[in-house]
């Protein structure tokens, strides 16, 4: 009983911070959506999305980031999976190593990309040293989906890493002297094993992915525009807030939907047991 009121008294100041910062505001975006400049009850901020320019918008945010999330999981998986296999004493140097780069300002490490990728940038310059021919892929989708490729890339790398970090090296090796061979044992058993990791890893760079607008915003110049920029732009240069209201919530169901399903995947695969 001492231990569930200890229990209860130590999480009421995070109750209050979820019911202040999240709930709230929440419920405050809910109210805009679902209401016009009158104030009276209106869906016309929902069906918005239906717009032709908000759902070329919608469906390039999720080309986006699907292809931001499938190169950072090809980057990853062999990251980690070297990193697992040079099996470091000092596992909490791996992770340092991985989260360092987030130190750094995100405007800062995104702008460097603008300085890489501009005609005149560094990239180009090392093109034109070896002959090659320069690339012009500034203000495109390409450097768009390489600035999240750059910036989401530690979300994948840290619960693939920390995934096969838990695989037992018994199991491993059980797989070898039963004779199966290194591809064997890897889409047999480490694979399967480090399945949660990946899923983990999938939802922390698709959701963000889908929902960024800085990175579109400097490497896409204004000429790629994604669900997220138009959110922004209807609540700060159009000042309609019931408009921007609405597609965010239309933005999170579809966040929430794409969630669930990668939670079903996870389930139907372990037997429809919890993970």
């Amino acid at each position: 009983m001492i231990n569930k009121m200890r229990s209860s008294f130590l999480a009421t100041p995070y109750a209050i911070w979820v019911m202040i910062c999240t709930i709230l505001p929440l419920f405050y975006i809910l109210g805009y959506a679902l209401t016009n400049d009158a104030g009276s009850f209106t869906l016309s901020n929902l069906t918005a999305i239906a717009d032709p320019v908000h759902l070329k918008s919608l469906w390039l945010s999720i080309r986006v980031a699907f292809f931001t999330t499938a190169i950072c999981l090809l980057l990853a998986y062999p990251v980690a999976l070297i990193l697992h296999n040079l099996k470091l004493t000092n596992k909490g140097l791996v992770v340092f190593l991985f989260i360092l780069p987030m130190w750094m300002n995100f405007m800062l490490r995104i702008l460097a990309w603008q300085i890489i990728l501009s005609n005149n940038g560094i990239l180009n310059s090392i093109l034109s040293t070896l002959g090659l021919p320069t690339l012009h892929i500034l203000y495109t989708e390409t450097a768009v989906t390489l600035g999240m490729v750059y910036d989401f890339l530690p979300y994948m790398i840290l619960p693939i890493y920390n995934a096969l970090s838990k695989i037992n090296d018994q199991v491993v090796e059980a797989a070898a002297d039963l004779g199966a061979n290194w591809w064997t044992t890897f889409t047999k058993v480490t694979l399967p094993l480090s399945k949660d990791g990946i899923i983990s890893g999938i939802i922390m760079v698709f959701v963000p992915a889908l929902s960024s607008f800085v990175v579109s915003n400097l490497l896409g110049g204004g000429k790629v525009l994604l669900i997220g920029n138009v959110i922004e732009q209807e609540f700060t240069l159009a000042r309609n807030w019931n408009l921007g209201s609405g597609l965010s919530i239309i933005l999170m169901i579809f966040v929430l939907l794409s969630m669930s399903v990668m939670n079903k995947v996870d389930d139907s695969e372990n037997g429809g047991m919890p993970v």
